[in-house]
Parts: C-alpha cells; structure tokens; sequence
C-alpha cells in the first residue's frame, strides 16, 4: 500500500462506514469485518447509488466504501454526487476492474482511495482508517500502473493542427459516428470529461457543431477524406 497525507491515529469512537455494493455476500462480510474491529463499525449497507446518496444523508457516515459496478449509476459519478452534497464525508473506492485511468477518475470525482477488490482485507481496514484523517490510499500496483499512463501521455507529440494527443483521439472516433458515451467508453475516460474535449475541439476548429468539426478537420487534411 502506498499513502499521502497525515499520520494514522486512534479515534475516539469508532468511525462510520458505509457500505455499497450491489453483492449482498461480499457487503455482508465485509460488514462483519468492520464490526470486528474496535476502531471502525458499518452503519449500513446500500446495493444502489440511489440508496447510497439517501443513506448518506440519513445516517451521515464519516467514509462510504463505493463499488464501481452498481446498477443504477457507476460508483465513480455516485461519489461526484456525494461529494458535491457532502464534502466532508470520504469515499474509498473498491472495485473489481483496475484500469489506472479510474484511479484519476475516481480521484477527480472526490474519492481519497482506490483499492482492488482482490486485495487484503487488511489494506480495506487500513485505507479507511486512513481515508478518515486525511490520507490518500491507493494501491501499490494500481499506483504503478498510473504513473506510467500518465508518462505515458505526457511524453506523446501533440497532434496535427494544434490538438492534443487526446483532442485528436476523440476527434477521430467523433468521424466514425461515435457519441460522446462511446468515445468515452473507447477512451476509458468519463462522459463529462469527454464533453470538455469535445468543446476545446469546437473552440479550436472554429465549430458549431461536433458534424462541422469533423468537416472542418477532413478540409484541413487532419483527417482522411471520409
């Protein structure tokens, strides 16, 4: 585990967690985990995204383990919601799917921990204590894996006309058609961010529209001829 932040210390009560997750088994353990431990007690349980924004309201937890697989709406936008109606209650997210760009993602969405769902129980116990004074936890891996992407992009040529590598990548899949939820699915990134890609797009080409966009950018020969 790697951590950023203050240095660990005992509460006076323990700290509130709640869980969400839509795996009744999986959140049944670790409930009996929490309860297990003298520092920390679960004070719910929520299998939607919905129920959690409505429990975090009623119960006002110090920090919310989110999965990222819910059925109603991904953990990541749920923690964007929770975040903007409660700032001062953490989130650490635990999921099965480990691609570095959630981290960033989950990060910019208010969360101050991303852990792997087959990691130790003991690093869950230790980032949220650690989520509750402060620290940002993510795991050591997961960690590895985004540094190198972020190398990775930082080190990639602007693109033709003054796009980045990025603007361009969106660019290309706006000319094959695809909306704004397919290129960010393509790109691993989330819609909202998508969208602020598509609108430095517009600016730069001049465009009313992501249609003339992909015109204006085929003229400029920064795109094959369709």
């Amino acid at each position: 585990m790697r951590s950023v932040g203050s240095s660990e210390s005992e509460p006076d009560r323990a700290i509130r967690v709640l869980v969400v997750d839509d795996h009744q088994t999986f959140a049944d353990l670790l409930a009996l985990a929490l309860d297990g431990q003298p520092a920390l007690t679960c004070v719910g349980h929520a299998r939607t995204a919905a129920d959690a924004l409505r429990l975090v309201d009623e119960l006002r937890p110090d920090v919310v383990l989110m999965d990222v697989g819910l059925p109603d709406l991904d953990g990541i936008a749920a923690t964007e919601r929770l975040h903007l109606r409660h700032p001062d209650v953490r989130v650490v997210v635990l999921t099965a799917r480990t691609e570095p760009a959630l981290v960033g993602q989950a990060m910019a969405a208010g969360a101050v921990g991303f852990l792997a769902k087959d990691g130790a129980l003991g690093d869950v116990l230790h980032a949220l204590r650690a989520a509750h004074h402060g620290t940002t936890t993510v795991s050591a891996h997961l960690l590895t894996g985004l540094l190198a992407t972020a190398q990775s992009q930082a080190a990639q040529d602007a693109a033709p006309g003054g796009l980045t590598g990025r603007e361009y990548e969106v660019l290309r899949l706006m000319s094959q058609g695809q909306d704004v939820r397919a290129i960010a699915r393509a790109l691993g990134i989330t819609p909202h961010t998508c969208r602020g890609y598509v609108k430095r797009l517009l600016a730069k080409l001049d465009a009313h529209s992501q249609l003339e966009a992909v015109a204006i950018a085929t003229r400029r020969g920064l795109l094959p001829p369709v």
